[in-house]
């Protein structure tokens, strides 16, 4: 059990370092009606209707110098790459249901072996997850800025 809170707090301080240093560039659209990014800004951030979570279109520019990866999700398998923890505690991953747009998604986990994790409950098989730039995905959903 310490093993895996202490796993838990280094990935929620990674994931807190990369928010802060790896945004500057990126910050997040004011302009919530247009579902594309306007030229000038590299992330368009738009509310999902009846959901408290949001749609984040990128450029293909912004994707790049994110370096962000997907993967496809295996059945009932998650990479640990593509867990994230808020700053409640709860368990998220992004998903990628287009090219260049990603939405977070709540993933329950089991246990985990290696750099894998079982996945209780989430996004189906198949679903491409972000497994490399999802942290800078959450610092762009919630506003931060790298100022």
């Amino acid at each position: 059990m310490r093993n895996r809170k202490s796993r838990a707090a280094r990935w929620t301080s990674a994931a807190l370092i990369a928010v802060c240093t790896g945004l500057a560039g990126c910050g997040s659209g004011d302009d919530k009606e247009s579902p594309a990014p306007a030229a000038d800004q590299p992330v368009t951030v738009v509310a999902v209707q009846g959901t408290a979570l949001h749609r984040l279109t990128l450029t293909a520019g912004a994707v790049r110098r994110l370096g962000i990866q997907t993967v496809p999700l295996q059945p009932k398998v998650i990479p640990l790459s593509a867990v994230l923890y808020d700053k409640d505690g709860n368990i998220w991953t992004y998903t990628s249901p287009a090219p260049l747009t990603f939405v977070r998604a709540r993933v329950t986990l089991g246990r985990a072996s290696g750099d894998r994790a079982v996945l209780v409950a989430g996004p189906p098989a198949g679903t491409p997850v972000v497994t490399v730039g999802g942290a800078e995905l959450f610092g762009a959903e919630y506003g931060v800025d790298g100022e």
